[in-house]
């Protein structure tokens, strides 16, 4: 059927997207209508957050605990220089770009660690969960919290040229645990420090997702991948791996016994070091805010401060810390977790 362009007709920007089959004004709607709880803005997620909102989904909460340093620039590709000097989280610099992109989209920007204690709350008012972090712990904690609330979600991964993702339907297809039991140890897997990660392989798997994200959205779920996809964009490799038969055969501890030690806080680190970065996470979390106005007073003697309302810098004796209000800080300059405890005690406080 052809679809007329009319400038006063909201799905008028999404023209060419209604025209596609699958797609059509009704599920053009249910996109519109639709909620969905992004985890990590960075090498996935801006790619995911970019696609999304400029096919209209309706809210669309970006969750990110991190800052935007030069080199992240490669592969995250709402950020700019800009956003570098002026030192915003990833979370609030995603969303002013997303709405300059589609003012029609709610996009809320959230800036915090994703743990045991707050999954619940910022995914339990959506209708689908997009994984776009860089670790396994917090994918357990996603996988946990869906399977309980009975919420979809996407994994995707990717290091070097290399990706692999899965689309999970709670009670309907293996969870996370029916496939992978549990999170590789520390040290056994590559990381983006030491494989690197190129940005055309971030953008193919973040487009997977994307897709796979529409279908649910919009109701196509007849069409959702059933396999755990990988491949290789250097070598021009592709695999597929067929997992479904895992429902049944795997004694999952999550989906079957409905034992969520993830997000019951049996599993897991608030202490953590960061892929390629030499720093550590010091997830300490503050009843009332951080005063970051007399905290630059307090540290001014001894190194550069400088502040503003997101999150304070302060670099002192080869460290540089960045402190959030919540009392969440990444100290960077040691991949010791030990000496970064003692570090943050030092300076921001116990």
């Amino acid at each position: 059927m052809a679809f007329a362009s009319n400038p006063n007709d909201p799905l008028d920007r999404y023209s060419r997207q209604v025209r596609f089959p699958g797609m059509g004004e009704d599920g053009q709607r249910k996109l519109m209508a639709s909620r969905v709880t992004l985890c990590g803005c960075g090498a996935l997620g801006t790619v995911l957050a970019n696609h999304l909102v400029r096919a209209g989904v309706g809210f669309v909460r970006v969750v990110d605990r991190d800052f935007i340093e030069t080199h992240n620039l490669q592969r995250q590709i709402l950020f700019d220089e800009d956003d570098v000097a002026d030192n915003l989280p990833k979370a609030e610099a995603a969303a002013r770009k997303l709405r300059k992109i589609n003012s029609t989209v709610t996009i809320e920007p959230i800036v915090t660690d994703i743990d045991h204690t707050n999954i619940e709350a910022l995914v339990s008012d959506v209708d689908l969960i997009l994984d776009g972090t860089d670790n396994f712990e917090t994918r357990y904690l996603i996988n946990d919290a869906a399977v309980k609330l009975n919420k979809p979600w996407i994994f995707g991964g990717v290091i070097g040229s290399e990706g692999q993702t899965m689309t999970i339907l709670p009670g309907k297809s293996p969870c996370m645990r029916c496939v992978i039991e549990d999170s590789p140890p520390p040290g056994m897997t590559p990381t983006c420090e030491t494989a690197g990660v190129l940005g055309p392989a971030v953008a193919v798997v973040a487009s997977f997702e994307a897709v796979e994200a529409i279908k649910i959205l919009s109701g196509n779920f007849e069409k959702l991948n059933t396999k755990l996809i990988m491949f290789d964009v250097w070598d021009w490799s592709f695999r597929e791996l067929k997992i479904a038969a895992l429902k049944d055969k795997v004694d999952c501890p999550c989906c079957k016994g409905r034992k969520f030690e993830w997000l019951d806080g049996a599993l897991g680190s608030h202490t953590t070091t960061l892929c390629g970065r030499n720093a550590v996470q010091i997830a300490t979390r503050r009843h009332e805010p951080l005063n970051f106005p007399e905290m630059a007073t307090r540290l001014a003697p001894l190194g550069e401060v400088r502040h503003n309302a997101f999150m304070l810098r302060f670099a002192t004796e080869g460290h540089e810390f960045t402190v959030f209000p919540d009392g969440r800080a990444i100290i960077k300059g040691t991949n010791d977790i030990a000496k970064a405890r003692t570090l943050y005690s030092q300076f921001v406080g116990s």
